[in-house]
């Protein structure tokens, strides 16, 4: 077939040369393979921000804290950790003389007056002033916490010559900005990398999934879920939030999605449907759902949390289950039942000097809302959901006008935490909160499975600090970057020039490339040639696509080698499916990298995990990291992401990587191949 003729070439090539010389012709060297270099924006945007020309040098930077509240050297403490991530320095104390980094608040009367001079405001809470010229870089605080924001700013100002000069005047738009985090078993291996990364988007709060804690009284009565997180590492992540300036708000599910209590076919005698395989909602009416299990379960909520306040779910009551399902609940009816409950956990919550929270959709239910938030105490703290994008101020308002702190929340939806949060300030409510809805057993998923529910912490952290400021463009880079942050450091390698292998152009002006779709819908605008795709160089010449199921791909060769010859650190593969595949995680082929002892390790293409189409943007995983993305002629969002794959074998040669399809519905398709590491 035609499509073979370029791998025979290639192969009678390598035959009569020596894979050695073919190997030479193919690879030429970069000293930028892959590059992190720091983002040009900043992220909440400031709201008021001048960057004149220049940077303050690092060579002998340190710090001075003025102050001895505890946020103050947390700033220090995060600066330090800036430095030795991105350029592998240590940030130490400040020299006598010279410039330096000042971290502190307006309650130092001569940094409040430097601020003055300056021309930078200060006034308003979380607020501070950051410049950075000559003299040295400078953030004074509206109080210790805004000093702390400040310093999250200035990380972003670094650069391996130097800080960028700056001079911003900033403070939040939202009183409370608070994202969503879980307790499972997995719970430290991800909120260690979630916790600071929540900070560094000016976050303020937490909300703390704990469902499914191992509480004291869920062990005593057989239902202790094990895949739950410790009552030793929910007080942990409590106080590893607050060292974050993350005040930590425990939610624990009540009257509804209320499943934690009946797990293992315990307290059934306590479901609200008797009929029910899966109870949804709990007896009201019966004593022991109190006394035996949701009161004392609260009371070690607080003993564990130390929370200023406690959010006790209240939502989607009528969604799975009866309710009231039980002769006596109907009749005492829904609104006299909900109106009890909340009030019963109200009232033992603030005994303890701890405030309520709840989800808005049962008690202020279009419905109900003419009566019932009448009978509930003020000092509830409301949270209005509403996940679509355009959202109005209008249900806000309502809440806030009967007399309820109100807060808003969001999801993942573009648009959605950014209308919200306008919504938000429109209706003078005092925060948001960014949902993430992965599964109470879920928290790897935040960056390999459900990466999309992690994504949006960047446009909800932005939108909630600054609404009118632009949207995140890059939210997805940048939630990489923030929980797996990396140096700022080229590595070289060399790029591998595919044109002898190629199946089809990108460019479909005739309908005999790409997918053979014609020009409409092609990727005629990804750039040619060596070119930088995210943080890595490609020299692209057009897509070794091999055979799938699709008419348009039955032709296409099964397989395509690319002699290498050289030893790697790793290897960065631009590649995508022309069709979606049809399951998640469906093997779709995979490389073979053969060394030249004879070994093969295989490199399975999984469907959305470290491979997708073109078409598919949804980022549910992070093992791909950002490369292409654009549009078609017709206005179709595309992006071809980067696979890197890391050598667990750096000193031993690649001979050659073997793509191989499986000739499925999503064929595997190679637009560039970079060898990453100087070991040739």
């Amino acid at each position: 077939m035609t499509p073979m003729k370029p791998l025979v070439s290639l192969v009678l090539a390598g035959l009569l040369l020596g894979a050695a010389d073919a190997a030479a012709a193919a690879l030429s060297p970069t000293a930028e393979a892959r590059a992190q270099e720091p983002f040009t924006t900043l992220v909440p945007t400031p709201r008021r921000a001048t960057f004149p020309a220049g940077v303050l040098p690092l060579s002998g930077l340190g710090v001075k804290v003025v102050g001895t509240a505890p946020e103050l050297t947390w700033a220090a403490r995060d600066l330090n950790t800036e430095w030795q991530t991105r350029l592998g320095l240590a940030l130490g104390d400040a020299a006598k003389s010279g410039p330096a980094i000042t971290v502190g608040t307006v309650a130092d009367a001569e940094l409040a007056a430097k601020a003055k001079a300056a021309g930078l405001d200060t006034t308003a809470a979380e607020g501070y002033a950051l410049w950075v010229d000559a003299s040295g870089a400078w953030i004074v605080g509206a109080d210790a916490k805004g000093a702390y924001e400040g310093a999250q700013t200035l990380r972003q100002l670094l650069t391996p010559g130097g800080l960028r000069y700056a001079r911003i005047s900033d403070a939040p738009a939202l009183k409370d900005r608070v994202a969503m985090i879980y307790l499972d078993q997995f719970s430290a291996q991800v909120n260690d990398r979630v916790i600071p990364l929540l900070a560094q988007l000016k976050f303020n709060a937490v909300l703390i999934m704990s469902d499914y804690v191992q509480w004291d009284t869920a062990k005593a009565g057989g239902y202790a879920h094990p895949g739950g997180a410790s009552k030793a590492e929910a007080r942990r992540v409590a106080e590893l939030a607050r060292s974050y300036g993350l005040e930590p708000i425990p939610l624990i599910e009540t009257l509804s999605h209320a499943g934690w209590m009946f797990y293992g076919g315990k307290n059934l005698d306590l479901r609200q449907d008797e009929g029910s395989q899966n109870p949804w909602a709990y007896d009201t009416l019966n004593p022991a759902t109190y006394g035996r299990v949701v009161l004392p379960i609260l009371k070690e909520a607080v003993e564990v949390f130390r929370p200023q306040r406690l959010h006790i779910g209240h939502d989607e009551l009528r969604s799975r289950d009866r309710f009231p399902a039980r002769d006596n609940g109907k009749a005492v009816g829904l609104e006299t039942l909900v109106v009890d409950d909340i009030v019963k956990l109200h009232d033992a919550l603030k005994a303890q000097g701890v405030a309520t929270m709840l989800w808005h959709d049962t008690a202020f239910a279009d419905a109900v809302v003419a009566t019932l938030p009448a009978r509930l105490p003020k000092d509830i703290q409301v949270a209005y959901w509403n996940y679509t994008a355009g959202t109005s101020a209008d249900m806000l308002g309502k809440i806030k006008g009967l007399g309820f702190p109100v807060l808003g929340a969001s999801w993942l939806d573009a648009g959605n935490p950014e209308g919200m949060a306008k919504a938000s300030v429109a209706a003078g409510a005092q925060g948001m909160i960014q949902t993430r809805w992965n599964g109470y057993f879920g928290n790897p998923s935040i960056w390999d499975g459900q990466a999309d529910q992690g994504v949006p912490f960047v446009r909800a952290g932005s939108a909630f600090w600054n609404p009118d400021g632009p949207v995140v463009t890059d939210a997805v880079a940048r939630y990489r970057d923030l929980y797996q942050p990396t140096a700022y450091r080229a590595a070289p390698g060399a790029t591998v020039d595919l044109a002898p292998l190629v199946t089809r152009t990108l460019a479909d002006p005739d309908s005999k490339g790409w997918i053979l779709k014609g020009p409409d819908i092609d990727l005629r605008n990804l750039k040619t040639g060596v070119t930088r795709l995210g943080a890595y160089t490609f020299d692209v010449r057009g897509a070794v696509m091999l055979r799938g199921s699709r008419p348009a791909a039955k032709d296409l060769p099964e397989r395509a080698t690319v002699p290498v010859n050289r030893r790697a650190d790793a290897l960065a593969f631009l590649h995508t499916t022309g069709w979606p595949g049809a399951l998640a995680r469906e093997v779709i082929g995979h490389y073979e990298v053969a060394y030249a002892d004879g070994t093969t390790l295989n490199v399975p293409l999984e469907y959305g995990r470290n491979i997708r189409a073109w078409t598919d943007t949804v980022t549910s995983s992070m093992i791909l990291a950002p490369g292409f993305a654009g549009q078609t002629r017709d206005g179709l969002s595309v992006n071809v992401p980067v696979l890197e794959w890391p050598n667990p074998r750096p000193d031993a040669v690649i001979t050659s990587v073997t793509l191989v399809s499986d000739g499925k519905n999503a064929n595997p398709a190679l637009l560039g191949l970079t060898v990453i590491g100087d070991r040739p």
